[in-house]
């Protein structure tokens, strides 16, 4: 028996649809991971998703989808993190190329649904943001969401949306998703971590990352992103809710705009006219930025006399954890330099690391 998840945001949506699939359906039904190879400047430096175009040794399972096996690799300077995902989590990838528009997006989804014959198909976003209207002042990505819906709408196949870990991602706030969630299929639990507690150490997701810390107990007031918004650990973040795909459709204006979307170009557009802007530009923005960083040594005391001041202003801003991701772009290092970050910080100060977060402790240590 196979199951298709659809990871609806790329990154770290196809994290959480290894855990969700195992948490749902077990050992007895294979998961085929359908998603986006896009991982933002965290891992790749290129703005925007990685087309098939982008990997060697991709492997066609259909005459319009590729999956990414483990010896995949991205061609430099692009980087993902499938390959090494394909190598550690018992799914398929499956790879999702926008570049084709919502219509192309919806052919690749019939391609796959006739080749596999799935038993389920499910729509998985963490954050909830696929529910987004368009307009929210605290909406940072809804292209990536908004294309998947678009296509999983026109798809001539029953389609299940779930949203985990409302509110998680820092662009909605739960409030005020409350009203299209429907019922809690699941409640995740540290044992569901299980399946990606390996991964966790190492990709920089940072909403799956505090889905799976709230299913381990975690809570509190996490600071992410580089704008470091504040996003609340409770009970409630842990859930998994089931939305009515057509209830969430009618909400998402972007989605319906881009519906008959061709390219990614002009899904971009359209973007730009619904929310303002694109999350794209954003990124060709960031990584020019990024790009004119000079390369720096990490020294450890001094890193260590910043962190405390960083986890000084946090807890006057009642922040209880905080990412990694947060802390690098706080102390102005580089995404290259997340992981010497992390080991540091871990070695220096064990008792402060709640896999997968940092613990900003009531006191400085």
């Amino acid at each position: 028996m196979t199951r298709l998840i659809v990871a609806a945001g790329g990154g770290g949506d196809a994290v959480a649809a290894a855990m969700i699939h195992a948490a749902l359906y077990g050992d007895d039904a294979q998961a085929v991971i359908l998603t986006y190879a896009w991982d933002r400047l965290l891992i790749d430096p290129l703005p925007g998703p990685r087309s098939p175009a982008d990997f060697t040794g991709l492997e066609r399972l259909t005459p319009a989808v590729w999956s990414v096996p483990a010896q995949a690799r991205p061609i430099e300077p692009a980087g993902s993190t499938l390959p090494r995902l394909a190598a550690e989590l018992p799914a398929t990838f499956a790879l999702l190329d926008p570049y084709k528009g919502a219509t192309g997006l919806t052919r690749q989804l019939e391609s796959l649904v006739d080749h596999v014959h799935p038993a389920s198909i499910d729509l998985l976003d963490v954050g909830g943001d696929i529910l987004a209207q368009g307009d929210e002042p605290t909406l940072k990505s809804p292209l990536a969401d908004a294309l998947m819906l678009a296509a999983c709408c026109q798809l001539n196949a029953s389609v299940r949306l779930l949203v985990a870990g409302p509110g998680l991602d820092g662009e909605l706030p739960p409030e005020s998703m409350t009203r299209a969630l429907g019922p809690v299929v699941h409640m995740l639990t540290a044992e569901d971590t299980a399946a990606i507690s390996g991964v966790l150490e190492w990709h920089p997701s940072e909403a799956t990352g505090l889905l799976a810390a709230t299913a381990r107990g975690v809570r509190g007031t996490c600071e992410i992103r580089d704008a470091g918004l504040p996003v609340l650990l409770t009970d409630e973040s842990r859930a998994v809710h089931e939305v009515d795909l057509d209830d969430a459709l009618s909400r998402n204006r972007l989605a319906r705009a881009i519906m008959s979307t061709a390219n990614l170009d002009e899904a971009e557009a359209y973007s730009r006219e619904v929310c303002g802007y694109s999350e794209i530009d954003y990124e060709r923005n960031k990584a020019l930025w990024l790009n004119e960083q000079q390369p720096t040594n990490l020294d450890p005391a001094a890193i260590l006399s910043q962190l405390a001041q960083f986890e000084a202003e946090a807890r006057t801003r009642g922040a209880t954890h905080t990412t990694f991701r947060r802390i690098t772009e706080a102390l102005r290092l580089s995404s290259a330099k997340r992981d010497e970050l992390r080991q540091l910080l871990i070695a220096s100060r064990p008792k402060q690391y709640e896999a997968p977060l940092w613990r900003i402790d009531a006191n400085e240590s």
